[in-house]
């Protein structure tokens, strides 16, 4: 593990407050631990800090994540990013799991089938966004493929609730950049699940020191605009 504090004091000193006291502890800004980390984890799959992910995940799991629970970020992740983008951390995953004595592979989370992955899929889409949604999937192929791919083949697995799947969405889009009007889709998405206003600006703080400031006001201004409509 490099020593920071050896080569670039000054920057820790200010860095480390900042991001582990400063933010953590700011007043009507906190979430609790897992939620905290869950949405960090998310965020550094969508900001490409592999490093820091590595650095991350082993306090996330001393915070009460489950490895099944970080699987489930990384899996969803690939709808969002990419597999070019998620292959590391998904290798990363696997090799902290293992050296903390985790055997793989962990226990099956899927719930649909190939014959029912869009029925379910569709469904899923009209419980967060709404009824309209049980039309959206003949728009096109892709339409179709979102609908059985991102939402049938992952959102419908356990391991993680609807509410937390649609907020750690949130946070890989905020953290790639260039996706506001999705992100806006997915603000609504999660005050539809519970995840009013106040709670979305929380998971942005908490993810500031991690994807810097344009990143995070672009998002706040999406949360904004998803309460307004």
């Amino acid at each position: 593990m490099k020593n920071y504090y050896d080569t670039d004091p000054e920057f820790m000193e200010r860095f480390e407050h900042f991001a582990f006291d400063e933010v953590v502890n700011e007043e009507g800004q906190q979430l609790d631990d897992v939620t905290r980390h869950m949405a960090i984890i998310a965020t550094l799959l969508g900001c490409q800090g592999i490093d820091a992910f590595r650095m991350e995940l082993p306090r996330a799991l001393d915070a009460g994540l489950t490895p099944v629970m970080v699987k489930e970020i990384v899996y969803q992740a690939v709808d969002y990013l990419g597999i070019g983008r998620v292959l590391p951390f998904l290798d990363a995953t696997n090799e902290v799991l293992t050296a903390r004595g985790v055997e793989l592979p962990l226990e099956g989370q899927a719930t649909t089938t190939m014959e029912d992955r869009l029925e379910k899929g569709i469904q899923t889409q009209a419980d967060i966004f709404g009824e309209q949604m049980k039309e959206a999937w003949k728009a096109g192929h892709i339409n179709r493929w979102l609908a059985a791919n991102c939402f049938g083949d992952y959102y419908t697995r356990t391991g993680l609730d609807l509410r937390q799947r649609e907020m750690i969405t949130f946070c890989f889009l905020a953290a790639q950049g260039g996706c506001e009007p999705q992100l806006t889709g997915h603000a609504q998405g999660n005050m539809n699940m519970g995840n009013d206003k106040d709670f979305l600006i929380k998971v942005v703080s908490q993810c500031l020191p991690y994807i810097g400031y344009p990143r995070s006001l672009n998002a706040i201004n999406c949360i904004n605009k998803a309460a307004e409509q």
